[in-house]
């Protein structure tokens, strides 16, 4: 189940609302936990089962972190936990990679290629998890005895699917005592109204550009530049989406998730770019791979090494195809360009100049992240990345398909700065009755947002795959 869908807007949403306030407040946590495993299950149910066990396991690890004596027993657990844990995502999502290129690999020995079923979301949820037992074991957080409200944590259905990844000790208080009010409710449904309208009139509009451009011959050099900047922008509102849909959500139910995006195609280097996009995930490799390893503390030559060793495992994280890996090392290569002497050259540039460096080594990275195996691998991005460079200007079909997107992509363009958020804030301000303008503005965006369901079937979501 997608938020993005008729099924969660006009049903499941509305259902689990009313019983959810209707409900004395010690019985929320509960409900929500059944709730939770509901949507969780709706597609594939027998995956429920695979999340009730991770529940289970680090419910325990962090009692047992918690109980024991000494510190080689406490790192004997934690390492336990983190093995089964990484184990099962391992098993999931690279299984089948890691079969895949030994056969090619080892031909002789007739290895059959494993072909599993990815649970939805695992990415997220195991990376989540496992920040609680690290922290268990930290001492930054207290231990939840309480396995409803620990399962309720980890199965959160607002940010279970895509992030972002909300660390327990950001909600750990809330998880105990939530203090729900029509305030953080309105606050909600405002946000969740933004997210849904960036995926359904941008993200998916933005898809379609992708994918009809791409598939359009001799479409020339600009037309493939308009393609790949549609994929730029369908990724950013396509998640960025659903991050405000989840964060709006979490205000329904009383609860209040960080911010996971802020702008990211306004920045001026790759680095400020990766402190804008994916907050939640930068800030999990941050904290649990490159601080352990030494960050920069320990000279030059160690930060390149972490700094690579992360981006590898950033890239691998979301998915099991080499171009992920790719994608990895490109940006681990320029952040470690740039913390060496591209930053201070780039603060002396006009601000134009670094933007324009930002934003072409941004989409450019966005072709190496599109092409996996599922779309044709290294070979369909040879192939594509020529026609960014030649084979004309631009078709007379790529133009047809420009201008008839062209009002959509200049709307997105816009959208992805603050402009209008300042707007917004400037009005609210200034209006005492801007909230009345507000209010059937979400109407009307819903009742838009709704006509173009009914009548489109293109709804994808690019990180359900993550």
């Amino acid at each position: 189940m997608v938020f993005s869908s008729l099924m969660f807007l006009f049903v499941f949403l509305p259902v689990v609302l009313i019983i959810y306030y209707l409900l004395p407040a010690k019985f929320r946590n509960a409900f929500l936990l059944v709730a939770d495993l509901f949507f969780y299950g709706w597609g594939e149910p027998v995956l429920v089962l695979l999340m009730v066990f991770s529940i289970a396991v680090n419910y325990a690890a962090g009692l047992m972190i918690d109980k024991a004596e000494s510190e080689k027993k406490k790192k004997i657990i934690l390492i336990a936990s983190v093995i089964i844990d990484l184990g099962m995502l391992a098993f999931f999502k690279y299984a089948g990679f890691i079969s895949q290129n030994l056969k090619i690999i080892l031909p002789f020995l007739n290895i059959k290629v494993l072909e599993i079923p990815l649970p939805i979301g695992i990415s997220f949820y195991t990376f989540q998890i496992m920040s609680y037992t690290i922290d268990v074991y930290r001492g930054n957080t207290g231990v939840q005895k309480n396995p409803i409200s620990f399962g309720t944590y980890v199965s959160l259905f607002p940010q279970l699917i895509a992030g972002p990844i909300v660390r327990y000790r950001d909600v750990d208080a809330q998880l105990a005592g939530r203090h729900e009010n029509a305030e953080l409710f309105a606050k909600g449904v405002r946000l969740f109204m933004a997210g849904l309208a960036k995926k359904i009139l941008l993200a998916n509009p933005m898809g379609l550009l992708w994918d009809t451009m791409r598939e359009t011959s001799g479409r020339g050099a600009l037309g493939s530049w308009m393609g790949i900047i549609a994929f730029s922008l369908q990724i950013y509102f396509d998640f960025s989406g659903y991050s405000d849909m989840a964060r709006g959500l979490g205000n329904m139910f009383g609860f209040e998730f960080l911010k996971n995006f802020d702008y990211p195609y306004i920045s001026k280097s790759i680095t400020e770019f990766w402190r804008r996009w994916h907050i939640s995930l930068g800030t999990w490799f941050k904290e649990y791979v490159y601080i352990p390893l030494g960050g920069n503390r320990k000279g030059t030559a160690r930060q390149i090494v972490n700094i690579l060793i992360v981006w590898m495992l950033t890239g691998f994280w979301h998915g099991a195809s080499w171009n992920f890996l790719l994608w990895g090392l490109y940006f681990g290569i320029i952040l470690i360009f740039e913390k060496l002497f591209l930053l201070r050259l780039l603060d002396k540039l006009p601000a134009v100049f670094s933007h324009i460096y930002s934003i072409c080594l941004i989409i450019f990275g966005w072709v190496i992240f599109y092409y996996s195996d599922d779309v044709g691998g290294f070979r369909a991005l040879a192939e594509f990345v020529p026609t960014l460079f030649g084979g004309g200007l631009i078709s007379d079909d790529a133009l047809h398909i420009t201008l008839s997107y062209l009002p959509t992509v200049i709307m997105g363009i816009i959208a992805s700065t603050p402009l209008i958020r300042r707007i917004y804030d400037r009005l609210r301000n200034k209006s005492e009755r801007f909230v009345i303008a507000e209010a059937a503005a979400v109407i009307i965006l819903l009742i838009i947002c709704t006509a173009s369901l009914v009548n489109n079937a293109y709804n994808p979501f690019i990180y359900f795959k993550f």
